[in-house]
């Protein structure tokens, strides 16, 4: 199983050999499922938090008498009904949005989804990115390039997020370069999770050979 590998410029230099196990495996729409909605549940800060009738300030004192006013009968200004009263039902600092998910589920649910965006021709391999400065202009040549291979068009002509790119190690020249293109967003191949692979159209991975064998061993 193979793949082709392009450089900076959308030129063919080569080949790649995938792992089945990390690009051919089923798709387990149930198992991505469950992760990606962990990993957006761990995500949570958990804050947001409301009084009810007993905690909002005030209220104390009956609005006015039971009878013979010809207005309904109310107890208290802090009554949920009221404006400025207690919220009902309302969300609770207290509650514990974490889920556990093991690192398999995480792994299996990764090469699930790798395996979908390989077959639907949405993962590009290029040999390495490299530029003399961190310009963003040199950054906006490459997706150009890149967008003149068949079926990438819109690595160059997006405006919104649509290509991820995962870099092998860490390159600030490249970090700096890239991050204001519009439709480009850099990650790392070792912080590669279905989340982010899904969240965007294309993933574009670097140093193909090493990149893949890091994945492989994730499993």
């Amino acid at each position: 199983m193979e793949s082709k590998i392009y450089n900076q410029k959308g030129k063919e230099v080569g080949t790649v050999s995938l792992s089945e196990k990390v690009f051919s495996a089923k798709w387990r729409a149930d198992l991505v499922h469950q992760v990606v909605e962990g990993m957006r549940s761990n995500k949570r800060a958990g804050t947001a938090d409301t009084k009810d009738r007993g905690e909002v300030r005030g209220g104390g004192r009956k609005p006015w008498k039971q009878k013979g006013t010809g207005r309904a009968r109310h107890g208290s200004s802090r009554s949920p009904i009221w404006v400025g009263g207690g919220v009902t039902h309302g969300p609770l600092a207290e509650k514990n949005y974490k889920r556990k998910i093991s690192k398999k589920m995480r792994a299996q649910a990764l090469f699930s989804v790798l395996s979908k965006k390989f077959k639907d021709g949405e993962i590009l391999f290029i040999d390495s990115l490299e530029t003399v400065d961190m310009k963003t202009k040199s950054a906006e040549e490459v997706m150009k390039n890149l967008g003149k291979i068949k079926g990438y068009r819109p690595f160059a002509t997006s405006k919104k997020p649509k290509v991820l790119t995962a870099l092998f190690e860490r390159n600030e020249k490249i970090e700096k370069s890239y991050r204001n293109l519009a439709q480009n967003e850099i990650v790392f191949v070792k912080n590669l999770n279905p989340l982010d692979v899904l969240n965007y159209q294309y993933l574009l991975i670097e140093r193909p050979e090493e990149s893949v064998k890091f994945l492989e061993s994730r499993g």
